[in-house]
């Protein structure tokens, strides 16, 4: 079945040349003009990838990631002419995928979102007997749902991105993880527009990490190493999230 594709994009130009190339490629590309009009039909179904233009007609690309579809799960590419490296960063922090800076080679077009689209569905096995979750300090995170629930009942939402980096650091807690393989690990095609996304990203999952009932950083910069995940982490094979 074809990928369904949100596009948020108000030069009409551009938006044809992208659902041309998309199309060709085997995906289902749906566009829209304004916040207004992709709000509208995120009522009606969900994509399987959003590609969003940062200069809207009615709103700021960036205020739509941090308010509307940031937390959704959903892979998130910003397609923007903005090249700015703080422009890069902002949109990685507030919970975009990846990058991808106007004009740009259709190519390259089509195998970011493929890749992103790889990452959100294919994640690393979990131990033998294991389940898509996990526990540890004070967090049980569900994978499958890309959601993280504190003790005491909080719940925090993380993009694709986030969640992948959090099971490979959970999978390895206890091992030293390079920036390099991370790169490798969550890359895809190594396709990243900057070595520090990586480090963009631990920083963004770091943070909301420390919004649980325990505020001690588990994430830790071995400097001139990479990354380690240091709690102890629990594989439960019979949690279920509560329904109520």
């Amino acid at each position: 079945m074809s990928k369904t594709v949100y596009l948020l994009e108000d030069d009409p130009g551009v938006a044809a040349v992208i659902d041309r190339v998309l199309v060709n490629n085997g995906f289902k590309v749906d566009w829209f003009r304004s916040r207004v009009a992709l709000l509208s039909a995120l009522k009606l179904a969900q994509p399987d990838v959003f590609l969003v233009d940062l200069g809207l007609p009615d709103a700021d690309g960036l205020t739509l990631i941090r308010e509307d579809i940031g937390q959704s799960g959903t892979p998130i590419i910003i397609v923007s002419g903005r090249g700015d490296i703080m422009d890069r960063i902002v949109g990685l922090e507030l919970g975009a995928d990846d990058y991808i800076v106007k004009p740009f080679e259709p190519r390259e077009l089509v195998a970011r979102v493929r890749a992103v689209l790889r990452r959100s569905q294919s994640h690393a096995p979990a131990p033998e007997g294991a389940q898509d979750i996990a526990k540890f300090a004070g967090w049980t995170a569900y994978f499958s749902s890309s959601l993280l629930v504190s003790e005491s009942g909080g719940e925090i939402h993380l993009s694709t991105a986030e969640n992948t980096l959090l099971r490979l650091f959970v999978q390895a807690t206890g091992r030293i993880l390079s920036r390099e393989a991370l790169l490798n690990l969550t890359a895809g095609d190594r396709l990243e527009n900057f070595d520090r996304s990586v480090d963009v990203r631990v920083s963004r999952l770091r943070r909301k990490l420390k919004h649980g009932d325990n505020p001690h950083e588990i994430i830790r910069t071995i400097y001139g190493a990479g990354y380690v995940f240091v709690a102890p982490v629990e594989w439960p094979t019979t949690l279920t999230l509560d329904a109520s």
